[in-house]
């Protein structure tokens, strides 16, 4: 799994009625984007240290984002 700031992680629930978790990968703590990542957590507003597991994926800032800043 790799990632950049500014990328979601999205977490699945494993539990059926439960809500996935979704926030913004707000640090990364390996230059070449493996985890750990520092996360602010949407639904709370809370940052904390995530350790990725299988149930995890990563979902890129969305292109039109990255263009309006590279500009």
């Amino acid at each position: 799994m790799k990632a950049a700031v500014g990328d979601e992680l999205v977490i699945e629930s494993a539990h059926e009625g439960e809500a996935r978790r979704i926030g913004v990968i707000v640090e990364l703590r390996n230059e070449d984007g493996s985890p750990p990542y520092v996360v602010r957590w949407l639904h709370v507003e809370q940052e904390t240290l995530v350790f990725p597991g299988p149930d995890a994926h990563v979902m890129p800032k969305k292109q039109e984002a990255r263009l309006t800043t590279e500009q």
